[in-house]
């Protein structure tokens, strides 16, 4: 891809871009949310036109021309979405030969047989004729991925694909590409998780604000180095983080503001107690499944509450449905921004302003001058990249899309804030964004729970974590235990002494 360039109304997403993939090699293409990753990658696979610029394949001297998808299949080009784009209600074989086949008088005998020959040649552990909604998401990936090299792939895109994945499922994708590269595929491989690139990766691209930054070797781009580059700026040491912001130093600093005795919802953890103190940053930390997130719903009332009781400075309260919580000054920003967080088609104003609108009443609206009042004073406030409130939040990056969801949250100038998973799949800078707003709030007095996959993002910016394991509390730690060796020994070894 020559000098691309791809603009959208108030706003240049793609400034002279250039991109290189060859044969057989797996390309990290690297950037913050916003940075034009997913322009770069919906120009190439013909989702958008571009407005400048040339696409080269094969060493060809003549350009090819991209105007959808499908040309874009034709010339071998294929993408495995963050989302998994198949249907979960058939099977296995139908999703790899969806849309390529005639349905009347198909001859499933065939069909089957073909794709249990390509899930044995990839060495992916599914049949042709089960049900693809019993895979786990790793397979499901996988077979997406068998779908796109069955169709004679030479480029296959796969963006933010280890985002739902445990490290064994991780590691069996990281098989199958390495196996694809042998094979002499072309991989653009699109994540935000660093070990993830260093591990599997040959080449880094690195863009910025709609412009490229460099092509890198992976050896000669160490960690630190990708990171500055990515953000345009010296990193500070991200374990100074805690020193930025003082500690709350309230009178009331010791004061259990929510506690729970033996709560326990419908979604199977095992009855537990907690406690937040006024201006604390605590968290629940596990391995994927533990139990944290549903833990924090049973506390927020978003799973059905089946015994135990909640208390608010001392005093008993129900909370029996996600109003209540609201009420009693509990916000949540939940694990999955797609499907519990944003509502697409509304604008970011309106995602925004609704949290505050619930608690107000749907109907006493606030006026127009009101919700652009708040919407104005969170996009400043949080830096929020968007070409107007007005903007469909559907159309934001995942990063400003999180934004967006803590500002409807902010709004409501809660008691105590929950965030689960709060910088999942966004990228580096605005992660530190949000370490940094969370210990600012906690140093104003807000009671903050921190709920990360990523270890050392909890250590960060807890300090206290409680321990899970099977859906149960294993182990509290504070202070000097608060070590990635302490969390993973509690973790293995059960209830702390």
């Amino acid at each position: 891809m020559k000098n691309i360039h791809k603009s959208f109304p108030g706003v240049r997403a793609l400034q002279g871009v250039d991109f290189t993939l060859c044969e057989g090699e797996i390309h990290a293409l690297m950037g913050e949310n916003g940075a034009g990753k997913s322009t770069l990658i919906k120009v190439l696979t013909g989702v958008y036109g571009k407005d400048e610029g040339q696409i080269f394949i094969k060493g060809s001297d003549k350009a090819v021309v991209i105007r959808s998808p499908q040309d874009a299949q034709r010339l071998g080009i294929s993408t495995v979405y963050q989302e998994i784009t198949l249907c979960p209600n058939l099977s296995v074989a139908e999703n790899m030969f969806i849309g390529r086949t005639a349905g009347f008088g198909q001859n499933w005998k065939k069909m089957n047989a073909d794709a249990d020959r390509i899930l044995k040649s990839l060495d992916i552990p599914a049949k042709a004729t089960q049900q693809l909604a019993s895979c786990s998401i790793a397979v499901q990936q996988m077979v997406a991925i068998a779908r796109a090299v069955d169709m004679d792939c030479k480029v296959l895109i796969l963006d933010e694909p280890t985002s739902s994945l445990d490290e064994q499922e991780v590691e069996k994708l990281f098989g199958l590409m390495r196996d694809l590269k042998s094979r002499g595929v072309g991989i653009i491989f699109v994540t935000h998780f660093l070990d993830q690139v260093y591990e599997v990766c040959d080449k880094i691209t690195v863009l910025r604000d709609g412009k490229l930054v460099g092509e890198y070797e992976i050896k000669d781009l160490p960690r630190v180095l990708l990171v500055s580059k990515m953000l345009g700026k010296d990193l500070d040491d991200m374990s100074d983080i805690k020193s930025a912001e003082a500690a709350y130093g309230g009178a009331d600093a010791d004061r259990a503001v929510f506690e729970t005795e033996q709560l326990v919802s419908d979604a199977g953890i095992k009855p537990f107690d907690f406690y937040i103190n006024k201006g604390e940053v605590n968290g629940f930390t596990g391995l994927l499944g533990s139990g944290r997130s549903e833990c924090v719903r049973a506390i927020f009332g978003a799973d059905r509450v089946t015994g135990g009781t909640v208390k608010k400075n001392g005093k008993v309260v129900k909370i029996s449905k996600p109003i209540d919580a609201m009420r009693n000054g509990i916000a949540y920003l939940p694990e999955d921004r797609k499907i519990d967080g944003i509502i697409g088609d509304l604008s970011v104003r309106e995602n925004i302003i609704l949290a505050l609108q619930v608690l107000k009443g749907f109907f006493k609206p606030f006026t127009k001058a009101e919700a652009n009042k708040f919407a104005d004073e969170y996009i400043k406030l949080l830096g929020i990249k968007t070409a107007s409130a007005d903007t469909p939040i559907k159309s934001l990056s995942g990063g400003n899309q999180q934004k967006v969801i803590l500002a409807r949250w902010l709004l409501t100038h809660p008691e105590y804030l929950i965030l689960d998973e709060p910088t999942r799949g966004i990228d580096v800078g605005t992660k530190i964004d949000i370490q940094k707003l969370v210990l600012k709030l906690a140093s104003e007095g807000m009671s903050i729970t921190f709920i990360s996959s990523e270890t050392d993002e909890m250590l960060r910016t807890c300090s206290r974590l409680i321990v899970m394991r099977d859906r149960k509390v294993v182990g509290e730690l504070s202070g000097d235990e608060l070590t990635q060796n302490m969390i993973m020994s509690t973790i293995a070894g059960g209830d702390k002494e």
